[in-house]
């Protein structure tokens, strides 16, 4: 390694883990002897260009800070949906980004962040492939989606999916006192890939029975005239269902069932109103008092039920950005393997950032039982690990305490 200070920043969507990543890459940073300042980048690429930097260590090395920051939800360093475009099309941006790199001293950039973040991890390794400079660049993994390749499940998710298992297991609770015929319909965030949705399926009664009857991803095409068929059925035997639909479930012909004509700089339109749709032609076909509640951002910065796992496996994450960086990696993003036994373990390493950029993981259809409408075995297998062991939470006046970089800047 050569001597020099490293930076990091945040992207894309915020979780209740991804501070506790970046306590990792910190802790490891300040151990390293090759990295003099660690440098944290105020609203992520977008910020750097504004050169929006603070020296992290007159923060995290106050008081109790960097273990308070590991349970802070949201992005402390705050976060950007800025799109890089290709170097050739933006050669001013890219030369930005590189000035302040050389004004700063920055020989070690830790992304943290999603899919579209890890594209920017790949442009930064291209450009500076094509120009010879000397900065090694590594993404870091997090998103409550759960969908980048190489990763055997992502930081955040597993707290996000602990935070919606329990509020689906409490609305079943709330619509069970009432002896009458009524539907409830909760969405859950997801575009393309329905993991979070499935997370559902782990809230369970005493006899182990999956409280949320019916639960729609977007992998499966979705049909008005199987989901009443399905209704139906559940109602045979009871009279309060609990329905729970991914944001991001789309018709046979791919259209979603709700979404924005508003794009973003990515090309996304934005989502949301799956559940009130649902809801208005389950109300219309089948005449049964229906509800639907849209989760919407409660899950993605739920930190006062945090899974220990998560958080404990996010540090971890961070750590080994640095550990790569120290390897002599470049281009790559911190990855992990779930090793083969009965008991849950997990190998932490890395994967090429080019074989993971622009792509997205979806649930197998293994993890569907047959009706494609709830969970088979080896989805429980694979989630249950995830959300395992709690967090203790530091509070004040009974009210979780945060870190804010507000306080600092």
């Amino acid at each position: 390694m050569v001597l020099g200070n490293c930076l990091i920043a945040q992207s894309g969507g915020p979780t209740a883990a991804i501070n506790a990543t970046l306590a990792g890459v910190y802790s490891a940073a300040k151990e390293n002897k090759n990295i003099e300042i660690v440098y944290g980048g105020l609203n992520g690429i977008e910020g750097i260009m504004k050169e929006k930097l603070v020296d992290l260590s007159k923060i995290l090395e106050k008081d109790d800070n960097l273990s308070l920051l590991s349970t802070t939800p949201s992005s402390f360093l705050g976060s950007c949906r800025y799109k890089l475009k290709a170097p050739e099309q933006a050669k001013d941006e890219y030369k930005k980004i590189f000035e302040v790199f050389e004004k700063f001293n920055i020989k070690y950039f830790f992304y943290i962040g999603g899919n579209d973040s890890m594209d920017t991890v790949l442009r930064l390794k291209q450009y500076q492939q094509e120009h010879n400079h000397g900065v090694t660049v590594i993404g870091v993994p997090k998103t409550i989606d759960n969908d980048l390749y190489e990763v055997d499940h992502t930081p955040g998710f597993g707290s996000a999916a602990k935070y919606i298992a329990t509020t689906v297991k409490e609305i079943a609770a709330d619509t069970a006192v009432y002896d009458m015929d009524s539907i409830i319909v909760v969405e859950v965030m997801g575009r393309n890939a329905g993991w979070l949705t499935l997370s559902a399926g782990l809230a369970r009664d005493s006899k182990g029975k999956c409280l949320a009857d019916l639960i729609y991803l977007p992998e499966v095409p979705f049909s008005y005239d199987k989901l009443m068929a399905d209704i139906r059925k559940v109602m045979e035997t009871k009279r309060q269902v609990v329905i729970v639909v991914s944001e991001g479930i789309k018709f046979k012909d791919g259209s979603f069932i709700a979404e924005s004509k508003v794009k973003d700089m990515f090309g996304h339109g934005q989502l949301g109103g799956a559940a009130k749709n649902v809801e208005a032609k389950i109300k219309e076909a089948l005449g049964v008092k229906t509800r639907s509640v849209e989760i919407n951002v409660l899950q993605r910065c739920a930190a006062h039920y945090l899974s220990k796992t998560d958080i404990d496996e996010s540090f971890l994450m961070g750590r080994m950005g640095v550990k790569l960086a120290e390897e002599g990696k470049n281009g790559v993003m911190v990855g992990s393997v779930r090793k083969d036994g009965s008991a849950y373990s997990l190998e932490i390493g890395c994967g090429d950032i080019e074989n993971i950029a622009n792509k997205e993981k979806k649930v197998p259809e293994s993890y569907l039982n047959s009706d494609k409408n709830g969970l088979a075995q080896p989805a429980y297998d694979y989630l249950e690990p995830l959300v395992m062991g709690e967090v203790e939470v530091k509070t004040e006046k009974g009210i979780p305490v945060h870190l804010s970089i507000r306080d600092f800047i």
